[in-house]
């Protein structure tokens, strides 16, 4: 049986930076097969694509429900005790390092964490910081963020968070390939949410990158603690790398500046990676070399965010990080009805710089349904281009967005209004493989797979290297 996205792709002939490997190793292909999320391929002759219409949830028993029932401004759930950990969530924090971030009632609570390799047995700690804030009525508990390491690479850690309450468990990303990323976007507060979580909980995956639009809380703070208590059993045991969305931005002109909460309760490297804002930022995995973007900050030719992108590709080392990938929130290339046309000035502004860099994979969210491209630049289909994924279908409270533009663009390969989520495998320095699966209410069905190669050693960096240099250089 040929594989899923096939029939898609062999309605023109595929690009040489997109075509599929043809003799990959057999072992290979059965050590992904294994790896991979649970949940088997869409049956033979099911709709699949447009075609495919979302059937009504199934019951299902002992199961969290949605979470929008709660009234907006009730008060946030007691812990067992105010000095208990709450919404524990860690990040990347530079090399070898991890962020632990978490919130207590109890502001007397020291940012503290113990750790260790063996259960109950902390043989370090690291002391950080805490910060707090105010919204209209309400005042959040005691946000800390520690960093703690060095820790070695691919190692189950243990740790207690203020010295008490519950013990945790992480791991740490492994140093070389493979490395597996689950994604997803739009998250929100849902069932769909929950069964969202649950499939990417069933994955082998060593990060989660999430690019935009976590919580939904749309000005309604307590929404913020229920979702960290919603992600906790995931985000406290595998790192979770976010940038903002448009949910996050909750402005309250001429009282309240952008992005209050989502930079109080999710801080990401942004310093470590020589960035001035929460807003965007990089770091590095494995061998590859990840950039989040900001949507909602100034992006033009003059912003420091173009400044200081230029300084950051400038940097990147392709020997090293092979894989150049890239999250923000609103797509650049979106053949949906939703948000057209929005990401078009951020596109017009950065597309040329990505491009010279060579990145391999642009993934956003904001719609919400599932996109991916051909490899693409300046509104068309180029070799040399960066494969666009759009992935805001995590299972948010606003719904599918349905309608697709016909005649489908050249560019679209596979699209589908579903909710969903992505696992991104990167087996080595030049093959990575991508799969979407749809959430079909208990069950995750794979029903996008495409083979992906890397640019590092394509003709494309050898041909256009002088060109990258004169864009760098530029003013």
């Amino acid at each position: 049986m040929e594989p899923l996205g096939a029939a898609a792709a062999r309605r023109r002939p595929p690009s040489p930076a997109m075509a599929a490997p043809a003799l990959l190793p057999l072992l290979l292909l059965l050590a992904l097969a294994l790896s991979s999320c649970v949940g088997a391929a869409a049956a033979s002759g099911a709709p699949v694509g447009e075609d495919y219409v979302r059937p009504p949830a199934r019951p299902r028993l002992g199961q969290r429900r949605a979470l929008l029932g709660l009234f907006p401004w009730s008060k946030k759930k007691a812990s067992a005790s105010a000095s208990d950990p709450q919404q524990v969530h860690i990040s990347l924090s530079g090399e070898k390092h991890m962020r632990i971030t978490w919130v207590t009632d109890d502001n007397s609570v020291p940012s503290v964490v113990d750790y260790g390799t063996k259960s109950n047995t902390y043989t370090s700690s690291s002391d950080g910081e805490s910060t707090s804030y105010s919204y209209l009525m309400y005042s959040s508990g005691k946000i800390h963020h520690v960093v703690i390491g060095p820790l070695e690479d691919n190692t189950v850690y243990y740790y207690r968070c203020g010295g008490r309450g519950s013990e945790f468990q992480l791991k740490t990303p492994p140093s070389q390939f493979p490395l597996s990323l689950a994604v997803v976007g739009d998250l929100g507060q849902t069932s769909w949410t929950t069964s969202t979580l649950n499939h990417i909980k069933q994955c082998e995956y060593d990060m989660l990158l999430l690019p935009g639009d976590l919580s939904y809380a749309d000005y309604m703070q307590h929404l913020w603690d229920s979702f960290g208590e919603l992600v906790e059993p995931l985000a406290s045991t595998r790192p979770w790398m976010v940038t903002q969305g448009n949910h996050e931005k909750e402005m309250i002109p001429f009282f309240k500046s952008g992005f209050q909460s989502y930079n109080a309760r999710w801080k990401m490297p942004y310093e470590e990676s020589g960035s001035t804002s929460n807003l965007y930022y990089s770091f590095e995995v494995a061998g590859v070399h990840a950039i989040m973007l900001g949507s909602y900050t100034d992006y033009d030719e003059s912003s420091d965010q173009y400044a200081w992108l230029k300084a950051d590709l400038a940097n990147i080392d392709r020997k090293r990080t092979p894989w150049l990938v890239v999250l923000l929130h609103v797509p650049w290339y979106n053949s949906n009805w939703a948000h057209q046309g929005e990401g078009d000035s951020m596109m017009s502004a950065m597309e040329p710089l990505l491009h010279a860099a060579h990145v391999d994979i642009i993934i956003a969210g904001h719609v919400h349904a599932y996109e991916r491209t051909e490899r693409v630049y300046k509104g068309g289909v180029n070799p040399c281009g960066a494969v666009h994924i759009t992935i805001g279908d995590g299972g948010n409270r606003e719904g599918l967005a349905r309608r697709y533009h016909n005649p489908k663009p050249l560019w679209s390969v596979f699209r589908e209004a579903s909710f969903g989520h992505g696992e991104l495998k990167i087996v080595n320095s030049t093959h990575a493989h991508w799969t979407w699966h749809r959430n079909d209410d208990e069950e995750p069905v794979r029903t996008d797979d495409v083979w992906i190669t890397s640019l590092a050693g394509s003709q494309c960096v050898q041909d256009s290297s002088r060109e990258f240099r004169k864009i760098l250089m530029s003013p």
